[in-house]
């Protein structure tokens, strides 16, 4: 980074998975309906037993992609929810039990909603940078209560390509009209969120990633991200 880094920030876009969302908490959904599944077709299996199954099928739904090709991660969930119960099983069936899972287990990082909140109510653009499907994203976001609170919203549905594919963030930029120069990112993968936003232009936040030089800043609290915003932190590359 130059010593000259812009302090005056047009735009700042958050990953999900990980930075919006506790996965933790997925897996405690994930579990709870796997778990649904088990009582309510009579699988033989264990929970934990069924739920490798579930999980098997899922990754291998997602590994099969070809490069950064968007895969569907619903489509993914009813292939492990046939591994589960032996056989397919309609959406219209499996579906709002998974939904209810989901409302009852899933929780946002500590400090997320709160920044958001704030970065909402300075002279920003917020949005969002995300592989989730379009669907879920939004429905992740209106249970937290932050929905609102973002400008755009570019999903890995819309474009049809994952991150760290440029056309994520590309798509992103345009849709906000901001120079990605001026522009903030925070994920916490290395190569999808962090080295994927800086080959596109964008300053790179790592929460959680793993370091590399394409860091721009580290923070181990999102409520950090404000004083990045406010030009209260220096730019961590020339530390």
């Amino acid at each position: 980074m130059t010593p000259d880094a812009p302090r005056d920030w047009e735009a700042v876009f958050w990953d999900i998975g990980g930075v919006i969302l506790d996965l933790d908490s997925v897996a405690g959904a994930h579990r709870q309906f796997v778990a649904t599944l088990v009582e309510r077709y009579d699988v033989s299996a264990s929970v934990d037993e069924a739920l490798g199954t579930w999980r098997g099928a899922v990754g291998h739904h997602f590994r099969e992609r070809d490069g950064t090709e968007f895969r569907a991660a619903r489509d993914g969930y009813a292939k492990g929810v046939a591994a589960v119960v032996g056989e397919s099983v309609p959406a219209e069936e499996w579906r709002p039990a998974f939904d209810e899972a989901l409302d009852d287990a899933i929780e946002p990082m500590p400090g997320a909603t709160a920044t958001i909140e704030a970065l909402a109510e300075r002279d920003l653009h917020v949005g969002v940078i995300s592989d989730v499907d379009a669907d879920e994203g939004r429905r992740i976001l209106d249970a937290f209560g932050v929905r609102e609170a973002f400008d755009s919203i570019t999903t890995s549905e819309a474009v049809g390509r994952t991150k760290p594919d440029p056309a994520m963030f590309e798509t992103a930029i345009e849709t906000a009209g901001v120079d990605p120069e001026r522009s903030l990112m925070i994920g916490d993968r290395y190569e999808h969120d962090v080295d994927g936003a800086a080959t596109a232009g964008l300053r790179p936040i790592a929460f959680g990633a793993d370091d590399g030089p394409a860091v721009a800043y580290r923070v181990e609290s999102l409520r950090e991200v404000l004083a990045i915003v406010d030009g209260e932190r220096d730019d961590d590359a020339e530390r």
